[in-house]
């Protein structure tokens, strides 16, 4: 079995539900024209997408390719299937189709409001591994001060379906959000961070499979962060504080020039 392949870092944001389409389209037009010159300049190399509304993705696709940007695209939800009798679903091979490259799932919104599943997870992560795209699987503990055992223990059980079912050279990408720090005025203590994602990191490497995993850290993830947290994760997932796309750009950068 070949070695997995070296991990690049990542950056993303969500715009969730935020933004109507005067907005989404600007944030992109601001975004855009710095992108390719501002990953030229760090000292190493950062993968960047955007997760914007369905609505949406057709435009973002065209403008991406147009401006011939280093910019990847994301999708907030898929269905499992490619295709079927699934009203107001969202195909997997659409998202594909359209250009989408990372899907997130499993998010602690989706989990509360909508009923969504370890189990259904691990089938969307499959949906969109088979389509060619990256499964982006939000994790983390419900409760607070539980100590790391027990926040490792929660949040592999959310995504061992996934390493048991999915194709071993399929690539994931874990996003590690406490769930008691999605929306707080500070994110969970870089200590704790680091030493979860360590541990996943150890759990992911104990199965020897060759696909890529990079870790990432949300939940009121924002500027200075990711220096506190670069041993234990390859990027950040941001909500709100990235909704500027200059704090979104600021990020970048400062992702891009940490340790080698």
């Amino acid at each position: 079995m070949s070695a997995a392949p070296a991990r690049r870092r990542l950056v993303g944001v969500s715009y969730k539900m935020y933004f109507d389409l005067q907005k989404t389209d600007a944030y992109l037009q601001a975004v855009l024209p710095h992108l390719p010159s501002l990953l030229e300049s760090l000292q190493r190399e950062v993968d960047v997408f955007v997760i914007p509304d369905f609505v949406s993705l057709l435009s973002y696709r065209d403008a991406i390719k147009s401006a011939g940007a280093p910019l990847f695209l994301g999708a907030q939800d898929s269905h499992h299937e490619d295709a079927g009798a699934f009203t107001g679903e969202v195909s997997p091979k659409v998202l594909a189709q359209a250009g989408v490259r990372f899907v997130e799932m499993g998010h602690a919104e989706r989990r509360r409001l909508f009923g969504e599943t370890d189990a259904w997870v691990a089938q969307k992560a499959l949906g969109a591994a088979r389509n060619g795209m990256v499964p982006l699987i939000c994790l983390g503990e419900q409760t607070k001060g539980g100590g790391t055992q027990v926040a490792v223990d929660e949040c592999w059980a959310q995504v061992e379906a996934v390493f048991r079912d999915i194709a071993p050279d399929a690539e994931v990408v874990l996003a590690y959000e406490p769930v008691w720090a999605i929306g707080a005025a500070e994110p969970a203590g870089a200590e704790h961070v680091v030493a979860v994602t360590q541990a996943l990191r150890q759990k992911a490497a104990d199965l020897k499979r060759p696909g890529l995993v990079r870790i990432l850290y949300g939940g009121s993830a924002g500027p200075g962060l990711f220096q506190k947290l670069e041993e234990g994760v390859d990027g950040l997932f941001l909500g709100r504080f990235a909704h500027d796309p200059q704090a979104f750009l600021r990020t970048i950068e400062e992702v891009g020039s940490g340790k080698k």
